[in-house]
């Protein structure tokens, strides 16, 4: 009998949600059949079985999450296997527990702890009993809803408080955390009370799981990359003209190549001359990458991906035309894979076609850059010696401090613009 585990489908994923199990209970099953398709924090996925056997339990039912490691299923050597129900189950305390111990004991055995030069006090009776056990990530979600962790009663092993039973006390309004006491002040006229229709214009939504990672990659990002943003507006006159040729000699190709396509290859082209730009600030560590991803930002119904064309520096702008046009189309069919949003070192963010004239960005850590892309739109600008109207496009180059300073930055947004001027430069 297999248990078969929650994977690990993305390097940002923390928990999955069964969307649909494609084999049924007793089915054959063979190594490489697609088990279960498991919603990340990314997209869609599909879950292959490492062995031959037959599905003889589904543990977690469709719609519901779980952690990565937590047991959501079992494989037998027949359809009438049963298996043994102590053995796990999609239940978060268990798995939680069990993948949280494996991420905390090499930092704890990475350096023993000095003896104490006195013997530390013992916590006095009841005390320990009193202070629930909790798990780090109940702590962290407990924080972040605003919640008192020791107003929550757990429901895991020996009373601990784990993830389900944050959610359930923030479903419920229990548990909220003690307000500071506010400075001495005048009283405040108190709010109105919110009227039947108020609450009847309001509804919750689901939140996905892409939504929650989003909202905490977000968040993440700005409060641990000190941002720092670069601007430039470029003549566009020949980039567009530069298109104009290249597609013409392409168009018994089937093969058209966007603007974007051109800005990702010319920012490929200049990463190489400005390596201190491809690195990234991890754990206290600054990593110098020696291959040049750039992550292409599609927007989805869920959400905002990344997916990542590998080595751009290396492929022509067929290749990276081609590429961008199948991974968004995987992207929005749920279809992205975790090699295809995995390995970026640079990020490029398009919403020109929007009509946006510029915008700053949010860098997709643990990069240290991202460039934002606005609309190309006439301007009235000062070319050679007169006053003409042109095409321009507004760039903005976010950048994060503790890995890139501001003179390199600005020497890397000065040759791409360069370089964007004089489109040959990025093919030659």
């Amino acid at each position: 009998m297999s248990e078969i585990y929650m994977p690990r489908l993305s390097d940002t994923m923390e928990e999955g949600v069964i969307s649909s199990w494609v084999k049924k209970v007793g089915d054959k099953v063979a190594s490489g059949d697609v088990l279960v398709e498991i919603e990340t924090d990314k997209a869609v996925m599909e879950y292959e079985a490492y062995e031959d056997g037959y599905l003889v339990k589904q543990a977690v039912s469709e719609g519901e999450t779980v952690p990565i490691g937590a047991v959501i299923g079992f494989i037998g050597d027949s359809p009438d296997a049963v298996p043994d129900d102590s053995a796990g189950s999609g239940s978060a305390a268990p798995a939680e527990e069990k993948a949280e111990e494996k991420a905390e004991k090499p930092a704890a055995e990475e350096k023993p702890a000095a003896a104490p030069s006195a013997p530390a006090a013992a916590p006095a009776e009841g005390e320990e009993a009193a202070r629930p056990r909790t798990s780090p990530l109940a702590r962290r979600l407990a924080k972040e809803y605003g919640l008192d962790i020791e107003k929550i009663q757990g429901s895991g092993p020996k009373g601990r408080v784990v993830r389900a039973d944050i959610e359930a006390a923030r479903e419920q309004g229990t548990a909220a955390a003690p307000a500071a006491a506010p400075a001495a002040q005048a009283p405040a006229a108190a709010a109105p009370a919110a009227s039947a229709d108020d609450l009847r214009a309001s509804e919750e939504l689901k939140v996905t799981q892409m939504r929650k990672t989003i909202a905490r990659r977000m968040v993440e990002s700005k409060q641990e990359a000190p941002h720092f943003y670069l601007r430039r507006t470029i003549d566009a006159e020949e980039l567009k003209a530069f298109r104009a040729q290249i597609n013409a000699q392409l168009a018994d190709t089937g093969v058209k190549i966007s603007f974007n396509d051109l800005i990702v290859k010319a920012a490929a082209t200049t990463l190489k001359a400005h390596p201190e730009v491809n690195r990234s600030w991890v754990d206290g560590k600054l990593l110098q990458h020696h291959r040049i991803n750039v992550g292409v930002a599609v927007a989805i119904d869920e959400g905002l991906v990344v997916p990542v064309l590998h080595d751009t520096d290396k492929a022509t702008l067929s290749d990276i035309s081609s590429s961008t046009r199948e991974l968004a189309g995987k992207a929005r069919d749920g279809k992205l894979k975790p090699q295809d949003m995995s390995g970026g070192t640079f990020s490029v963010s398009n919403l020109g076609m929007f009509g946006i004239d510029s915008f700053s960005a949010v860098i997709n850590t643990p990069e240290s850059a991202i460039l934002a892309v606005g609309a190309m739109k006439p301007s009235a600008v000062v070319h050679d010696g007169e006053l003409a109207v042109r095409n321009t496009i507004a760039l903005e180059l976010s950048v994060d401090h503790r890995a890139v300073d501001g003179a390199v930055g600005a020497a890397f947004l000065k040759d791409l613009a360069e370089v964007l001027e004089n489109p040959m430069r990025i093919i030659l």
